[in-house]
């Protein structure tokens, strides 16, 4: 399943295969390969990008996030804290996230985190959020992370929910090449409870 997730640049990715699964996609370039579902974590604009969904987008891709985007953007699926969304043999469940005022001047409670199963995998996507004590709840087999500390985890905090949920794989998110000893950072403090994998920018 690892090698199905590519890394976007931010907080966005793809999960290749049937289905393809884009998660926040944000200046994809270039990139156009149709996706079968987009979630969309919350309304900040470099997660919510509605030219990017609408490039990606066909009339059977399923659009999935928060109340915030629906109201922005019509044909969106409304996924709420814990609530669960079977499509075929793919389920995905909304993970509350929560980010502070660093970010934007107003929290999130609406933001949200996926638990993405399928394939006989659990793959935790937290979205912008901080620590959050949920998170002892959760044991996917991919956790990914942000790790910025802008309103969000920082390295180390996102090690210590690393080490709570215990996924086999655990990938950094929400650095850059100028940012990369975040990465390396959380890297340090998280392999000895998970397989550590930074991916570069697709």
């Amino acid at each position: 399943m690892l090698e199905q997730i590519q890394w976007l640049g931010h907080g966005s990715f793809v999960l290749e295969g049937s289905p393809t699964i884009y998660i926040t996609p944000w200046r994809l370039g270039q990139r156009s390969e149709a996706a079968d579902i987009i979630l969309i974590s919350h309304a900040h604009y470099v997660h919510f990008s509605p030219a990017d969904i609408a490039k990606i987008s066909h009339p059977s891709t399923h659009i999935i996030g928060p109340a915030a985007v629906a109201r922005e953007i019509d044909g969106i699926e409304v996924l709420r804290p814990w609530q669960t969304i079977c499509i075929g043999r793919l389920s995905i469940r909304g993970i509350p996230a929560f980010t502070g005022a660093s970010i934007d001047t107003t929290p999130r409670p609406d933001g949200l985190g996926f638990m993405i199963s399928l394939n006989y995998f659990d793959i935790y996507y937290a979205g912008d959020t901080q620590y959050i004590p949920e998170m002892s709840r959760l044991h996917p087999d991919i956790a990914i992370v942000p790790v910025d500390g802008q309103g969000t985890m920082t390295a180390q905090d996102a090690a210590q929910a690393v080490a709570l949920m215990k996924p086999r794989y655990a990938i950094p998110f929400n650095w850059n090449a100028s940012t990369r000893g975040e990465a390396a950072a959380f890297q340090r403090a998280a392999e000895s409870t998970a397989q550590v994998v930074v991916m570069q920018p697709a």
